[in-house]
């Protein structure tokens, strides 16, 4: 791999970004790409969407929401969105998605990153947990709630 760099979410990177696959299993914990390119639209002054390139490629995607008025304490500053390419997985593309998007919200003010998911055996948690991330609560729909303190 050569240095990771991350670039805001253009026309030029939109469609890789779009096909990214996952490993086997995964695409029941995460919604596509596509859904948070909408959301990103009809909320652009809180959505934070970017790409994770690996010199010209398209390796992972994050998308972070910034609310600090939202009435929900774990959408104030949360990673709505993450993907990172099957064959990117275990190689450090998620820790500097994930440590990218807590500067990012370090820098607006921000002491506490969240993220939902929900809890499976292909799912997310264990990645969460090795960035440091701590389960403090569940949603209304089972999924775990869990923070990082910046």
């Amino acid at each position: 791999m050569s240095e990771l760099r991350l670039e805001e979410l253009s026309a030029t990177t939109i469609v890789a970004a779009n096909t990214l696959t996952l490993k086997p299993g995964q695409e029941q914990f995460v919604a596509p790409v596509s859904h948070s390119i909408a959301e990103a639209y009809v909320n652009p002054a809180t959505a934070w969407p970017r790409v994770v390139l690996d010199g010209d490629d398209v390796v992972g995607f994050i998308m972070g929401n910034f609310d600090p008025d939202s009435p929900h304490d774990e959408f104030r500053g949360c990673i709505w969105r993450m993907n990172v390419a099957a064959e990117s997985q275990g190689r450090g593309v998620g820790r500097f998605a994930v440590t990218a998007l807590a500067e990012e919200a370090r820098s607006r003010g921000f002491d506490q990153l969240t993220v939902m998911f929900e809890p499976g055996e292909l799912g997310p948690e264990a990645f969460f947990t090795a960035v440091g991330f701590t389960p403090i609560g569940e949603t209304q729909y089972g999924e775990t709630i869990a923070a990082l303190k910046l």
